[in-house]
C-alpha cells in the first residue's frame, strides 16, 4: 500500500464504459510523484489516503474490466490540532 494525499480530481468528457462511478484523483506520494487513482470512496482534495496497485486494485471491479492501475482503498484519519 502507499500513502498519498490527493491533491486534485481529474476531469474527463469521455471514459471507458466499463468504469463504475467514482472519481479519478491525482495523488501526492512521498518523494513528491503523483500518480492517477480511481476513488469509489469520495475522497477530499488534501486528504490522506491508501493507495494500492496492479492485480489488487483491478480485483476490486469484481468481474468487470476496468482500466484502473492505481485504487484509493481507505482514507486515513488525521489529529486536528
Amino acid at each position: 500500500m502507499i500513502r498519498g494525499r490527493v491533491k486534485g480530481k481529474v476531469w474527463s468528457s469521455r471514459h471507458v464504459e466499463t468504469l463504475p462511478g467514482g472519481a479519478l484523483l491525482e495523488v501526492e506520494i512521498d518523494g513528491g510523484s503523483r500518480l492517477i487513482a480511481f476513488d469509489p470512496l469520495g475522497c477530499d482534495t488534501n486528504e490522506a489516503v491508501l493507495v494500492t496497485q496492479g492485480s489488487v486494485a483491478a480485483a476490486y471491479f469484481n468481474g468487470r474490466t476496468a482500466p484502473v492501475d492505481a485504487l484509493i482503498i481507505g482514507s486515513i484519519d488525521e489529529k486536528t490540532k
